[in-house]
C-alpha cells in the first residue's frame, strides 16, 4: 500500500511538471510572437532610414572615374558596387570586422555576452560587440552613445538583416565607413588615397584602410603614414597569426611601402559631366574615350589660342563612333576654366543658328522625292517669295548651276527653291522625327529661312544628324551612356540618296576647302559641310567616314560676331586636324553604291532625260521608279521668217515662206541675269504681229514691287517706287498700267520707276503678247 501511494505521487509529480514545461513553453512561445509582432509594428512605425545620397560619379568607356560630386552634405561618398567588391577586400574586412558576418542575425549574441562581461566585471571595455550590421545601423542614424543608442543599433541591425542580403549589408558598410575629413566609404578612400578602384586594392592598401575609422583624427594619410604602416603591419602579424592570409602574403603586404597622400577627384568631361549628373543613376557610365577626349581638349585649346588673335575665343566638338553610335568626345567648350568667354557654358547643347548645315538634307529628300538629281540643273538668280529674297553668300549669281554643284559650294538661291519646292513643313517634320527640338518648338514661326539657318539647332543635334549619312541614311540617336542600350531606328533618307550626298560632299575641289590647307597627304577621306551664320556668329563644319562623325562649332559665347569668322576657314581646319589625330592614315573602305542607286545618261544643260536635240551627255546618280523621267526640253524647233526676224507658232505661219530652227529656251528669270550681267545669248525672234492668238501662259512676273506689301513713304521727300518684271523669252516690249491707267510701256528687262499714289494701288504689266499679270500694293505716306 505504501508503495502504491509513492509511485501515485509520483507520478502526479510528473504530470505537474509535464503541465509545468508546457505552460513554460506557451508562455515562451506568445512571449516570442508577442515580440516578433512588436518588432513588426515598430518597423511599420520607424522604418529603416536607409536613403542613402551618394556623390554622382561619372566613368568613361573603361569604368574608369573622370569626375564625381560632392553630396548634399559636402561629402566624398561614393557608391561601391557589388562587382567592385573583390573577395580580398571582403575577406579582410570580414576577418578584422566581424568574423561571423555571415553566420548571425545582424547581432552576435556570443560578442554581446563577453563585452557585458568585460565591461561589468573587469570594469573596462576590453572587446566590443558592434558587427558589421550594427555599424551600419550607425552610420545610417549616428547619435551620442548611450544605452538606448546601442538598442537602437540593435533594432536598426535587426531591420537591415530582415531587408538585405548579406552582400547587401556589406556593401553598404563598405560604402558608409568614415576615413576622415569628407571622405565615406571605400571607394572614395580608395580614388582620393591611391587613385584606383577599390577592387585594384592591394592586401596592404586594404588593410591601411581599414584601420583608419578607429581613429580617423591620429590616422590620416598623407600625414600619419609611419604610425599607419605600423598599426597595418600589427594587424596583418594578426591575420597570420589566425591563419587569415598565407605567410607569403603576409610578407608581401608588410614589404609594401605606404607613399599615399590625400589626392583630388578627376574633373574630365566637365560640361558633359553636368549635363549627365541630374541623372537618377548615382553612377553614370559614359562612352567617352578618354585617350580621344585628351586629345581633342588638347587640339581644340591650342587652335583657339591662336584664334583669339582674330577675336575667336571658343570652340565645342563632339565626336561619335559610327558603328557604334556612341559619343567618344564632347567638349563644350575650348576651356572649361577659362572665363573670357564663359567657358563653362555648354556649346555642345547650346541653340545656335546652323548656317548652311542643312542643305544636304535637303538636297536628299529632294532626291527622294524624285524632285531632283544631282545633276539637275536649277537657276541661280535673284528671287522674291513674298518679300522674301534670299542671297548668296558672296552677294553674286550664276544662272544655271547643277545641284551637284549648287551644294558644293553652298549656294543660298537653289537651296530655297528647293525647300520651297520640297515644302518646308515637310523638313520641318523630318527634323522633329529625329528629336530636332528647337525647331520642333518653333515649327510655327519657321519659313523657307530654315535652310539658310534661320531656326535654332545644337552641336549634339547636327552631328547625331550627320552620323546618319555614314549609317545609308538611318538615323541613331548619340549614345552618352552604357545603359542607352535600345536604339531607336529612324529611316531619314534612302540609302541611294544618302550615297549621292556623300560623293558630292566628300570632293575636296569645293571653294570651302580651308585656304592654305596642305596636310592632306595622308588625312581619311571624309565627306563634310560647312557653315557659317547671319552676322559671322556661328561657324560651323561637321564631317563623317565610316569610322566617325565629328561637329565642330567655333564662335563666342558672347554673340559677337568676328569678321574672319566662317565655317570654311575657321571650323574646317580644327575638323581636319581633329581626324588627322584620332583617324590618321586611315584605310577604311568608303561608301558602297546601294542598289536602289543606279547612273544614267542625262542632258548635261538640264539634267533631264537627252531629247533628240541634246548633244552634250553626261552620266547621273538615279533612283529607278523615283527620279523623273522628264524628256529634256531645252531645245525646241521654231518656225521663222528667212530674215530670222519674225517668229510664227502654228496658228500663224504661212503655208510657205518660213524656215524652221532651234532655239535653246531661257527662263524669264535667267533673260534679266543675262541681260543685268551683258550676256550674249540667242533670243527666239519676235512672234507674227498679225496673229490674232491670243497667248495664256508665260504671262510677265513682277518683281518688285512685291504684291501685298505695305510700303511707307516720306511726305516730305517721296522717293519713287522701282518697276521690275521678268518676261518670257519671246518678248521685246512690256506695257505698265498704274491703277488701270496707262503709265509707261519699255523694252523688256528694263527697269522704271514712279511715285505711287496713296492707298491701295493696282499695278499692271502686259506684255507685246497680250499676256497680263496683276498685284496691288498698298502705300501710306508720312512725316518722316
Amino acid at each position: 500500500m505504501p508503495s502504491f501511494k509513492k509511485i501515485s505521487t509520483s507520478l502526479h509529480l510528473s504530470n505537474f511538471n509535464r503541465k509545468s514545461v508546457i505552460r513554460l513553453f506557451k508562455r515562451l512561445g506568445v512571449a516570442l510572437l508577442g515580440l516578433i509582432f512588436l518588432f513588426f509594428l515598430l518597423n511599420f512605425i520607424f522604418p529603416l532610414p536607409d536613403k542613402v545620397e551618394y556623390s554622382t560619379i561619372i566613368t568613361d568607356n573603361k569604368g574608369e572615374v573622370v569626375n564625381a560630386f560632392l553630396t548634399k552634405d559636402q561629402q566624398w561618398r561614393m557608391k561601391t558596387e557589388l562587382d567592385e567588391i573583390s573577395p580580398l577586400l571582403q575577406k579582410t574586412i570580414i576577418a578584422k570586422e566581424d568574423k561571423h558576418f555571415y553566420s548571425h542575425p545582424g547581432v552576435n549574441p556570443f560578442a554581446v555576452a563577453r563585452a557585458f562581461f568585460n565591461n561589468i566585471f573587469k570594469m573596462r571595455r576590453t572587446s566590443g560587440a558592434s558587427t558589421i550590421t550594427m555599424q551600419v545601423a550607425k552610420a545610417l542614424e549616428p547619435g551620442r552613445r548611450n544605452i538606448w543608442s546601442k538598442i537602437r543599433e540593435t533594432f536598426r541591425a535587426f531591420q537591415l538583416e530582415l531587408k538585405y542580403s548579406k552582400k547587401e549589408i556589406l556593401q553598404l558598410y563598405l560604402n558608409l565607413v568614415p576615413y576622415g575629413g569628407n571622405i565615406e566609404g571605400v571607394k572614395a578612400a580608395s580614388l582620393l588615397y591611391f587613385k584606383k578602384n577599390p577592387d585594384h586594392l592591394s592586401l596592404a592598401e586594404i588593410t591601411a584602410l581599414s584601420i583608419i575609422p578607429n581613429r580617423p583624427s591620429q590616422l590620416v594619410i598623407g600625414k600619419n603614414n609611419d604610425l599607419i604602416i605600423k598599426e597595418r603591419n600589427r594587424w596583418l602579424q594578426w591575420f597570420a597569426d589566425k591563419k587569415v592570409f598565407s605567410q607569403k602574403e603576409i610578407e608581401d603586404a608588410i614589404a609594401e611601402p605606404l607613399n599615399a597622400s590625400r589626392g583630388s577627384v578627376p574633373h574630365y568631361i566637365p560640361h558633359l559631366s553636368f549635363k549627365l549628373k541630374n541623372q537618377s543613376n548615382v553612377v553614370v557610365k559614359t562612352n567617352i574615350d578618354l585617350n580621344t577626349q585628351l586629345k581633342t581638349e588638347k587640339l581644340v585649346e591650342d587652335y583657339i589660342r591662336i584664334q583669339k588673335l582674330k577675336n575667336i575665343k571658343n570652340a565645342a566638338v563632339i565626336i561619335i563612333d559610327n558603328k557604334t553610335h556612341k559619343v567618344i568626345t564632347y567638349l563644350g567648350s575650348a576651356n572649361f576654366y577659362d572665363t573670357s568667354d564663359g567657358g563653362q557654358v555648354n556649346g555642345a547643347k547650346a541653340v545656335r543658328q546652323p548656317g548652311s548645315t542643312l542643305k544636304p538634307l535637303l538636297y536628299a529628300m529632294c532626291f527622294d522625292e524624285g524632285l531632283l538629281t544631282p545633276k539637275t540643273v536649277v537657276t541661280d538668280v535673284m528671287v522674291n517669295y513674298s518679300g522674301y529674297a534670299p542671297e548668296n553668300y558672296n552677294k553674286k549669281f550664276n544662272g544655271y548651276v547643277t545641284v551637284e554643284y549648287a551644294l558644293e559650294h553652298s549656294l543660298n538661291i537653289p537651296a530655297v527653291k528647293g525647300l520651297k519646292t520640297l515644302g518646308h513643313e515637310q523638313m520641318i517634320q523630318k527634323l522633329s522625327t529625329i528629336n530636332f527640338k528647337q525647331i520642333q518648338k518653333d515649327r510655327r514661326k519657321l519659313g523657307l529661312s530654315l535652310i539658310l539657318g534661320g531656326c535654332g539647332t545644337t552641336l549634339e543635334e547636327l552631328t547625331g544628324l550627320f552620323s546618319s549619312f555614314a549609317n545609308d541614311g538611318i538615323y541613331y540617336p548619340p549614345s552618352f551612356k552604357q545603359s542607352d542600350s535600345s536604339f531607336n531606328r529612324t529611316k531619314v533618307i534612302s540609302p541611294a540618296s544618302n550615297y549621292m550626298v556623300n560623293e558630292i560632299l566628300s570632293k575636296i575641289n569645293r571653294p570651302d576647302f580651308p585656304l592654305n590647307w596642305t596636310a592632306t597627304e595622308r588625312m581619311p577621306k571624309i565627306a563634310w559641310k560647312t557653315g557659317t551664320s547671319y552676322g559671322r556668329k556661328d561657324a560651323w563644319s561637321i564631317g563623317y567616314n565610316k569610322n566617325y562623325t565629328v561637329g565642330v562649332w567655333t564662335g563666342n559665347f558672347s554673340g559677337v560676331g568676328a569678321a574672319d569668322l566662317s565655317g570654311a576657314n575657321i571650323a574646317t581646319p580644327l575638323l581636319f586636324k581633329i581626324f588627322n589625330t584620332i583617324d590618321y592614315d586611315s584605310d577604311e573602305a568608303w561608301f558602297k553604291q546601294p542598289n536602289d542607286c543606279d547612273i544614267r545618261k542625262v542632258c548635261s544643260e538640264t539634267g533631264l532625260i537627252p531629247s533628240e536635240y541634246c548633244t552634250n551627255l553626261t552620266t547621273d546618280y538615279f533612283i529607278p521608279l523615283i527620279s523623273s523621267t522628264k524628256v529634256c526640253n531645252n531645245w525646241q524647233e521654231i518656225m521663222i521668217s528667212p530674215d530670222e526676224k519674225i517668229s510664227y507658232c502654228k496658228s500663224c505661219a504661212p503655208i510657205s515662206g518660213y524656215k524652221k530652227k532651234l532655239y535653246k529656251i531661257v527662263e524669264p528669270d535667267i533673260q534679266a541675269w543675262y541681260e543685268e550681267n551683258q550676256i550674249a545669248y540667242q533670243k527666239i525672234p519676235a512672234h507674227n504681229s498679225a496673229c490674232e492668238l491670243i497667248f495664256k501662259g508665260a504671262a510677265p512676273i513682277i518683281s518688285f514691287p512685291m504684291n501685298g506689301t505695305e510700303y511707307i513713304i516720306n511726305k516730305k521727300e517721296p522717293e519713287p517706287l522701282q518697276l521690275i518684271a521678268k518676261t518670257a523669252n519671246d518678248v521685246t516690249k512690256v506695257y505698265w498700267y498704274i491703277n488701270n491707267k496707262y503709265y509707261k510701256s519699255s523694252n523688256a528687262g528694263e527697269t522704271q520707276f514712279f511715285i505711287p499714289p496713296e492707298g491701295i494701288v493696282k499695278i499692271s504689266c502686259t506684255d507685246d503678247k497680250g499676256r497680263n499679270r496683276d498685284i496691288k500694293i498698298t502705300v501710306k505716306y508720312v512725316l518722316l
